[in-house]
């Protein structure tokens, strides 16, 4: 309802839309035979948006159309996308927002921020529900409301490593406790679809775990490796986990270098009497593989299946199942890439599954350009009833939204005045949330009465080449490491393999000294002098 009210701000009938397209169009309409002339017209012609709309209105009228899947379609209107604008900010944070995320109802948004706390907001009229300390010593970086679970089941986690379990009690009493751990930042968790008991969680340790709230108990599945130990990292870094909707058997992890994983949770032995480290799928575009530039900040899958990974320092693509290259990715022969990418960006080897090798090349994912991607971990959303568009943020503190078939950048919306990481759609309707570097949360609703324009200024090249690697910006984040990699190498001397310990060690100091040169000068600081540039939030 609240979709419609804001398409048609007053109140009118089928006839009198009829009649205002009769106005547009210097066509009188008195009569059925001459409704269905008009009809037959617009048929035959290109109809924009406001055409289709009443085109649809007028097959729900004569019952050719449900009303759900009227209210499909029109959700999924381009006009929709172009009248998005802010409902409201969602204003008690006092630190970065980190995440949001709705429950499965879509009536509660679940927000955590720099400040430990964990918020439940009513986001139509802006209301606080619960506000809670998350029991985390560092930034939270996701919380989600459990389904099935009456909105009283929180996991969270953060950049202290800990994964938390939050339970809402009577009188809005808040009881958590710990889970599980990860020896470095924990980023990401991703819940199994339609389950009020298990979740996966990914770390910047490379581990995976499994854990099941009845339980409580944490199963460490596998730690990530590269490809061939082609980075000084033998592990590889997690930012991101998904779990494929349409079969939660399969989960895809992205991180530190150029490869999505995707996991299949059946080859996994309860009793750890087999190695879970093989994906049985890897995903990259041909032209970033070799390209130790680049990494994956965020990942996620439509209804249909699909992969959506988001590159640092690169572009945002789409992978279809039969995109892959296999389980055991290997070098084989220079290919350009067949996607638009290819004229902006040099060729690198290329990789291939068997079929590649007899001869049978592969479609190029789609690709979508226009954002920038290089000062934060952001994450990467589908948007629609059936996932028609792909959102993301930008370090320019804007909002970028594509058509997800053809790659069409449509609209760009204003944000935040630095930089905004997180998109979340509403589970239900055309609804978005966001936030990033500021305090507060917008709550967008296509309410506007003009249609939105692009900008000018979109640069549709890739940012320039630098290595990746997540940044450490105080001494404590860099001690926090630094305990990690010792474990790790207290376990690998153990085993008689501790060089990769070393050059981890090695180049976690070099590059904590290069971005310790007080480089980030005056443009990340705000009107009161505070700094509050990505560096701080490494969000």
């Amino acid at each position: 309802m609240l979709l419609e009210q804001a398409l048609w701000p007053t109140p009118s009938t089928f006839l009198d839309r009829m009649r205002l397209y009769s106005t547009t169009h210097s066509r009188s309409i008195v009569s059925g035979s001459e409704l269905y002339m008009v009809i037959d017209m617009m048929r035959k012609r290109a109809r924009t948006s406001m055409d289709s709309t009443i085109f649809d209105v007028w097959k729900r009228e004569v019952g050719e159309l449900s009303s759900r899947n009227f209210a499909h379609r029109l959700a999924a209107s381009e006009d929709v996308v172009l009248r998005l604008d802010i409902l409201r900010k969602l204003e008690k944070h006092k630190g970065c927002v980190n995440t949001v995320s709705f429950n499965p109802d879509g009536d509660i948004l679940v927000s955590g921020s720099d400040d430990r706390r964990v918020i439940l907001w009513d986001w139509e009229t802006g209301r606080v529900r619960l506000s809670f300390h998350s029991g985390h010593h560092n930034n939270v970086f996701q919380a989600k409301i459990m389904p099935y679970t009456e909105d009283r089941s929180i996991v969270t986690c953060a950049a202290d490593g800990q994964v938390r379990h939050a339970q809402i009690l009577e009188r809005g009493k808040v009881e958590t406790n710990l889970l599980a751990e990860h020896e470095g930042r924990a980023h990401k968790l991703a819940i199994e679809p339609g389950s009020p008991h298990i979740f996966y969680t990914c770390g910047e340790d490379g581990l995976v775990q499994h854990i099941d709230l009845r339980t409580s108990i944490a199963t460490k599945l596998f730690t990530c490796q590269s490809v061939q130990h082609q980075n000084y990292m033998s592990d590889v870094q997690l930012n991101a986990i998904a779990i494929d909707p349409r079969n939660p058997n399969f989960f895809a992890v992205g991180g530190s270098d150029q490869f999505a994983r995707l996991f299949d949770i059946r080859k996994y032995k309860w009793d750890g009497s087999t190695e879970f480290g093989q994906p049985v799928n890897f995903f990259c575009p041909p032209h970033l593989v070799g390209d130790e530039n680049v990494g994956i900040t965020g990942l996620a899958f439509s209804d249909q299946r699909e992969l959506l990974v988001s590159y640092n320092n690169e572009f945002i693509y789409l992978f279809t199942g039969d995109m892959g290259l296999g389980p055991d990715p290997v070098p084989t022969s220079s290919v350009s890439d067949a996607s638009d990418a290819g004229d902006m960006i040099p060729d690198h080897h290329s990789v291939a599954s068997p079929a590649d090798i007899d001869g049978n090349a592969k479609a190029a994912p789609q690709v979508y350009k226009g954002h920038m991607n290089c000062e934060t971990v952001k994450g990467v959303n589908f948007y629609g009833p059936g996932c028609e568009y792909v959102v993301s943020g930008s370090d320019c503190g804007r909002i970028f939204i594509w058509k997800k078939k053809g790659g069409k950048l449509i609209r760009v919306m204003e944000a935040d005045k630095h930089v905004v990481n997180c998109i979340e759609p509403h589970p239900h309707t055309m609804m978005l949330a966001s936030s990033g570097i500021e305090n507060d949360i917008k709550v967008w609703i296509p309410k506007a009465i003009d249609r939105a324009t692009l900008p000018a200024n979109i640069e549709m090249r890739r940012p320039k080449p630098r290595r990746w690697m997540h940044r450490m910006i105080s001494p404590e984040d860099l001690m926090l490491q630094l305990v990690s990699l010792q474990r790790r190498r207290t376990r690998q001397e153990r085993s008689g393999e501790n060089s990769d310990a070393r050059r981890d060690l090695l180049q976690m100091l070099l590059t904590f000294d290069g971005n310790s040169d007080g480089s980030s000068g005056d443009d990340d600081r705000d009107d009161d002098g505070d700094t509050t540039g990505a560096e701080e939030c490494s969000t």
